[in-house]
């Protein structure tokens, strides 16, 4: 194996390993804002089956070694052009949210860019400042998987210009 992150299009056949690995407790909790009920596989296929229609949305899976590792999005939230990723918990700490995140990065050439994470999630933070985003400012917001407000770090990927 040669340790291959390539991004393509999402698929709807994606869509059932996508359930399967937010349906992981660690992952909802680390990522903090989730879905409010991520064992409702009705809910999750609707919520995806919008972004998939939605030609604003860039969305693309995260293929590690031929294998759907996750996804990455860029989309506007709160007036302002963001991303997120999710990778599942099975390929943490291979470097793969980084190298998709950066693949997403050459594709997406919007600036700024914004994005967010939980203040204790380390892992996501790392991943941001390794693609160049820094902090710029705080939030905090009702978080469904840990049933509390919890805060988050935003974070912005400036333009070349600033």
């Amino acid at each position: 194996m040669n340790n291959e992150v390539i991004l393509r299009d999402v698929n709807k056949d994606d869509l059932p390993i996508f359930f399967e690995q937010q349906l992981d407790k660690t992952a909802n909790h680390m990522a903090a804002f989730t879905a409010k009920d991520p064992t409702d596989n009705t809910s999750f296929m609707s919520h995806w089956h919008k972004i998939l229609d939605d030609d604003r949305i860039i969305k693309k899976t995260v293929l590690f070694n031929d294998q759907v590792a996750g996804h990455v999005l860029s989309f506007e939230q709160f007036g302002e052009p963001e991303v997120s990723y999710w990778i599942g918990r099975e390929y943490w700490g291979r470097g793969i949210a980084t190298r998709s995140l950066s693949q997403l990065l050459d594709y997406v050439n919007i600036r700024p860019l914004f994005a967010r994470a939980a203040k204790d999630n380390t892992a996501s933070i790392r991943v941001l400042e390794k693609c160049g985003f820094k902090i710029c400012g705080e939030d905090k917001g009702f978080s469904n998987a840990r049933a509390e407000e919890v805060e988050e770090y935003v974070f912005k990927l400036p333009s070349k210009a600033e």
